[in-house]
């Protein structure tokens, strides 16, 4: 069974806790999440990350304070007082990964419907607070349907358009990813995670090989942490032995899948630090890149990556590393310690992003189909917002 980043319960009132990512792979250990203000806070610290996971917890830590504020008597019976109020607090959680789109198209789709309830005819300040918690509730289930979609669309995908793949004769085949996508990453199951996933369940994937992914190390702590607890054949990899590896394996690595914190509407795609790299890496050794994101990932909006604000992180991610201490092989979970592993007084760059042109992506996969280049090489995302279908 995957992994639960997010516990959420609605009975008998509404509650909220997150796995907090910053004490794995050692301590699986779940904190509350009663208000914005500590989603806010959860989010900013890294302790829960991933663009799916960011907007889940954002808006349902919003449902968890509106029902309390509401059962202690301290929120207006005023639906458009209350409906101004959530708007506040949806653009206050906003601020607290401005790259991740889905938290962008959570805040704006809760907030048109907090809107909408607040100037209907003898509506009071409880039927928005029960309408936002429905609404967030939903999103928190159709996230776990829509990455399962993506998992089969992307497995059928790599055995199907990759020529590993087309040409593997009965093998499995062998994949790489980078950073963490999974269950850890979205309300379950994960995007490009949830790719491994299904080629695993259907007895087609040879191998998993993941990325440390530096400076966070989301794929050592966390996608490896997946990866063994679903007993999914797997190998970790510094992310400078990358092109190494797809040397080495060539002929049998059919794709490199990655997720996406945001997709413009040309294809480019920001994700974790290291994905261009890959992409680069990818395409000279002629091996496929497939991005894996649900539609609330891509920003028609955002017309290409020119225009996608990269988020710089604090220096000391680079310059020193935390974790427990470690001793003749016997990990001690209760002495953690901070390293510093960089010459001090040297500057640092830390964005924690980068952009893949779209020239360099083979795939997008959605919940309704991998979206592919028409015949002038470019991507029309468009056309999968039309239909349910694709």
């Amino acid at each position: 069974m995957p992994l639960e980043a997010i516990r959420y319960n609605s009975l008998p009132r509404p509650s909220l806790q997150i796995l907090d990512q910053l004490l794995l792979p050692h301590v699986e250990s779940y904190f509350s999440v009663p208000t914005s203000a500590a989603g806010h806070a959860a989010i900013k610290s890294m302790r829960v990350r991933g663009a799916p996971a960011i907007a889940m917890v954002a808006a349902l830590s919003l449902a968890v304070e509106l029902s309390d504020l509401l059962e202690g008597g301290k929120l207006s019976d005023d639906a458009e007082e209350v409906a101004v109020f959530v708007r506040e607090k949806l653009e206050f959680l906003k601020g607290s990964r401005p790259t991740a789109v889905n938290l962008g198209e959570a805040v704006g789709r809760l907030g048109r419907l907090v809107d909408r309830v607040g100037k209907e005819q003898g509506k009071r300040g409880s039927d928005v607070v029960r309408a936002y918690a429905v609404a967030a509730e939903k999103m928190l289930e159709s996230d776990v349907r829509d990455n399962e979609r993506i998992g089969e669309w992307g497995a059928d995908w790599v055995l199907k358009k990759t020529e590993v793949g087309k040409t593997r004769k009965g093998d499995r085949v062998k994949v790489l990813t980078h950073c963490n996508t999974g269950s850890l990453a979205t309300a379950g199951y994960g995007t490009a995670l949830g790719i491994i996933r299904a080629l695993h369940a259907h007895g087609t994937l040879a191998h998993a090989y993941c990325t440390e992914t530096r400076p966070y190390n989301q794929g050592a702590r966390l996608t490896a942490y997946e990866l063994v607890h679903d007993k999914i054949p797997s190998t970790l990899i510094a992310d400078s032995m990358a092109g190494a590896l797809l040397h080495k394996e060539a002929g049998r690595i059919a794709a490199v899948v990655v997720g996406a914190d945001r997709v413009a509407a040309n294809g480019d795609t920001a994700n974790k630090i290291g994905t261009y790299s890959l992409a680069v890496l990818a395409k000279f050794h002629g091996v496929k890149f497939l991005v894996a994101a649900p539609r609330t990932t891509i920003d028609m909006k955002t017309k290409s990556g020119e225009e996608i604000v990269v988020e710089e992180r604090a220096k000391p991610e680079v310059t020193h590393i935390k974790g427990p201490r470690a001793e003749g092989g016997q990990v001690d979970v209760e002495s953690a310690v901070t390293i510093s592993i960089a010459a001090p007084g040297i500057d640092v760059w830390n964005p924690a992003f980068d952009v893949t042109p779209a020239q360099l992506i083979d795939g997008i996969a959605t919940e309704v189909g991998v979206v592919e280049k028409d015949d002038n090489g470019q991507f029309n995302l468009g056309s999968i917002f039309q239909s349910d279908s694709h």
